[in-house]
């Protein structure tokens, strides 16, 4: 039997960080992978979301492009198109990626794993052994009771990556960052979008400031949505799909996306029967990902952690420097960066106004609208950046709303994790006319010398 120093099961992003940061360290890698390496993310995720996004765009420009003084006009999607455009992408990471590994002199195995032992692993009959077993089989699509998924007319997330056609009409059951971006796409690509939530608001993990800005965004898009009502039932006829929610409302589409979170992979593969301490499905581990079994670790969608690649990322280098014994630093998960990817973008670090106040914070707090960001104008963007503070302290969240604004989160995660002040940040120089301005801006507001802003 194979022996190494860590035997990694799941090929995604958790799983692939691990190995690759654990061979960097001198550590004997294998890892074990039933379907394609990279995962969720990079084969139905992440990648190919974002690339329908993108794809979405540059529909709404050729919509628009009169008001930059472009003759243009939008005329169709080319789904084929679409898809490969996408494809490329996904398939130029994963063999990247497929060249990593090998490159790091990792063992790479195919095959479906089973847990069969605390230091074994049983690919399809062959076992290999490792001093440390790290588990990151991931996530899957889930469903309500009531819901037949088939594929075609109700949906998951799987299945909306590589439909080749756009629909009419779609309702998208749920409200969170995955029903909003695919509420975003299909808007752009020319579709009737209606979102279900049975929460008061949209992104409803997010600000309630952030969440009210979006909703009025999506209003000003066409973009309807029904809050506050729970599901009751969906049933499939010649007129399409017909959901009922408990309040006997009822609402018909071509095509339904079942949108309401994502579960841990974590049945039938001997995780119960190794004695794992387990919780709705997740796998609980501590503050080092390690779980109740010395030498078995857990990473990625399969712990109760969220659910980002980049959280993957840092817990599967995080679990490799502890095996390697470097002691990292434990995972500040408030100061992780959080992206949805809809149009107008939502990106947050840091607390939330009310978590702020519930564990105690006297707070101030200041927002900066981006009317008076030259950038924002230019982009013909609307929305914010919202700073929550302790008072004569650190700033402790940052919540932005508005076309790219996904890419100051780096800023943002620094300002946050840094304990920085307003006035530390308010000495600093923008480059004008950026995005990243307004950054700047709400903290010299924050900071009592407000700018371009009414103070």
């Amino acid at each position: 039997m194979s022996e190494f120093d860590l035997l990694i099961l799941g090929g995604g992003s958790g799983g692939y960080a691990c190995a690759l940061r654990a061979a960097q360290l001198g550590l004997s890698v294998a890892l074990v992978e039933e379907d394609k390496l990279g995962g969720t993310c990079l084969h139905r995720g992440c990648i190919p979301t974002k690339a329908l996004l993108h794809a979405g765009e540059v529909a709404d420009s050729s919509r628009h492009a009169s008001e930059f003084g472009v003759n243009a006009q939008f005329i169709s999607m080319d789904m084929l198109a679409v898809n490969a455009y996408k494809d490329g992408v996904i398939n130029k990471l994963h063999k990247g990626l497929q060249g990593l590994v090998k490159s790091r002199n990792i063992t790479y195995i195919e095959g479906h794993g089973r847990l069969v032992g605390k230091n074994v692993i049983d690919v399809n009959g062959v076992q290999y052994s490792g001093k440390n077993i790290v588990l990151a089989t991931g996530s899957y699509p889930k469903t309500l009771p009531g819901l037949d998924i088939d594929g075609v007319q109700i949906v998951t997330s799987d299945h909306a990556t590589k439909l080749e056609h756009v629909p009419s009409s779609v309702i998208v059951l749920g409200g969170g960052v995955i029903g909003c971006e695919f509420a975003s796409v299909w808007k752009s690509f020319g579709a009737d979008v209606t979102i279900i939530e049975a929460l008061p608001h949209l992104v409803a993990l997010e600000d309630e400031s952030t969440s009210k800005q979006l909703e009025r965004a999506f209003r000003k898009r066409g973009i309807k949505f029904e809050l506050g009502t729970r599901f009751a039932s969906a049933s499939k006829g010649p007129d399409g799909v017909t959901v009922t929610l408990e309040n006997g409302s009822t609402f018909v589409a071509d095509l339904l996306l079942v949108a309401v979170g994502r579960g841990p992979v974590s049945s039938n593969i001997g995780y119960e029967e190794a004695g794992l301490t387990m919780d709705r499905g997740y796998l609980i581990v501590d503050d080092k990902c390690r779980t109740n079994v010395p030498g078995i670790w857990a990473v990625g969608d399969l712990i109760p952690t969220l659910q980002l690649a980049h959280v993957g990322f840092a817990e599967g280098i995080l679990v490799a420097e502890e095996i390697a014994g470097l002691n990292p630093r434990a995972i500040n998960y408030d100061g992780v960066p959080r992206v949805t990817y809809s149009e107008p973008e939502v990106a947050s670090v840091g607390l939330t106004t009310a978590q702020a106040q519930s564990r105690g914070h006297d707070i101030v707090e200041i927002s900066y609208d981006l009317a008076g960001n030259g950038k924002a104008n230019i982009l013909k963007t609307a929305g914010s950046v919202k700073l929550i503070a302790q008072k004569n302290g650190p700033v402790l969240g940052i919540h932005m709303v508005g076309s790219r604004v996904g890419e100051l989160l780096a800023e943002a995660q620094l300002i946050f994790n840094w304990e920085a002040e307003a006035s530390d940040v308010a000495s600093l120089i923008h480059a004008h006319p950026t995005l990243s301005e307004a950054v700047g801006e709400a903290h010299l507001a924050l900071a009592g010398k407000p700018l371009h802003a009414h103070g």
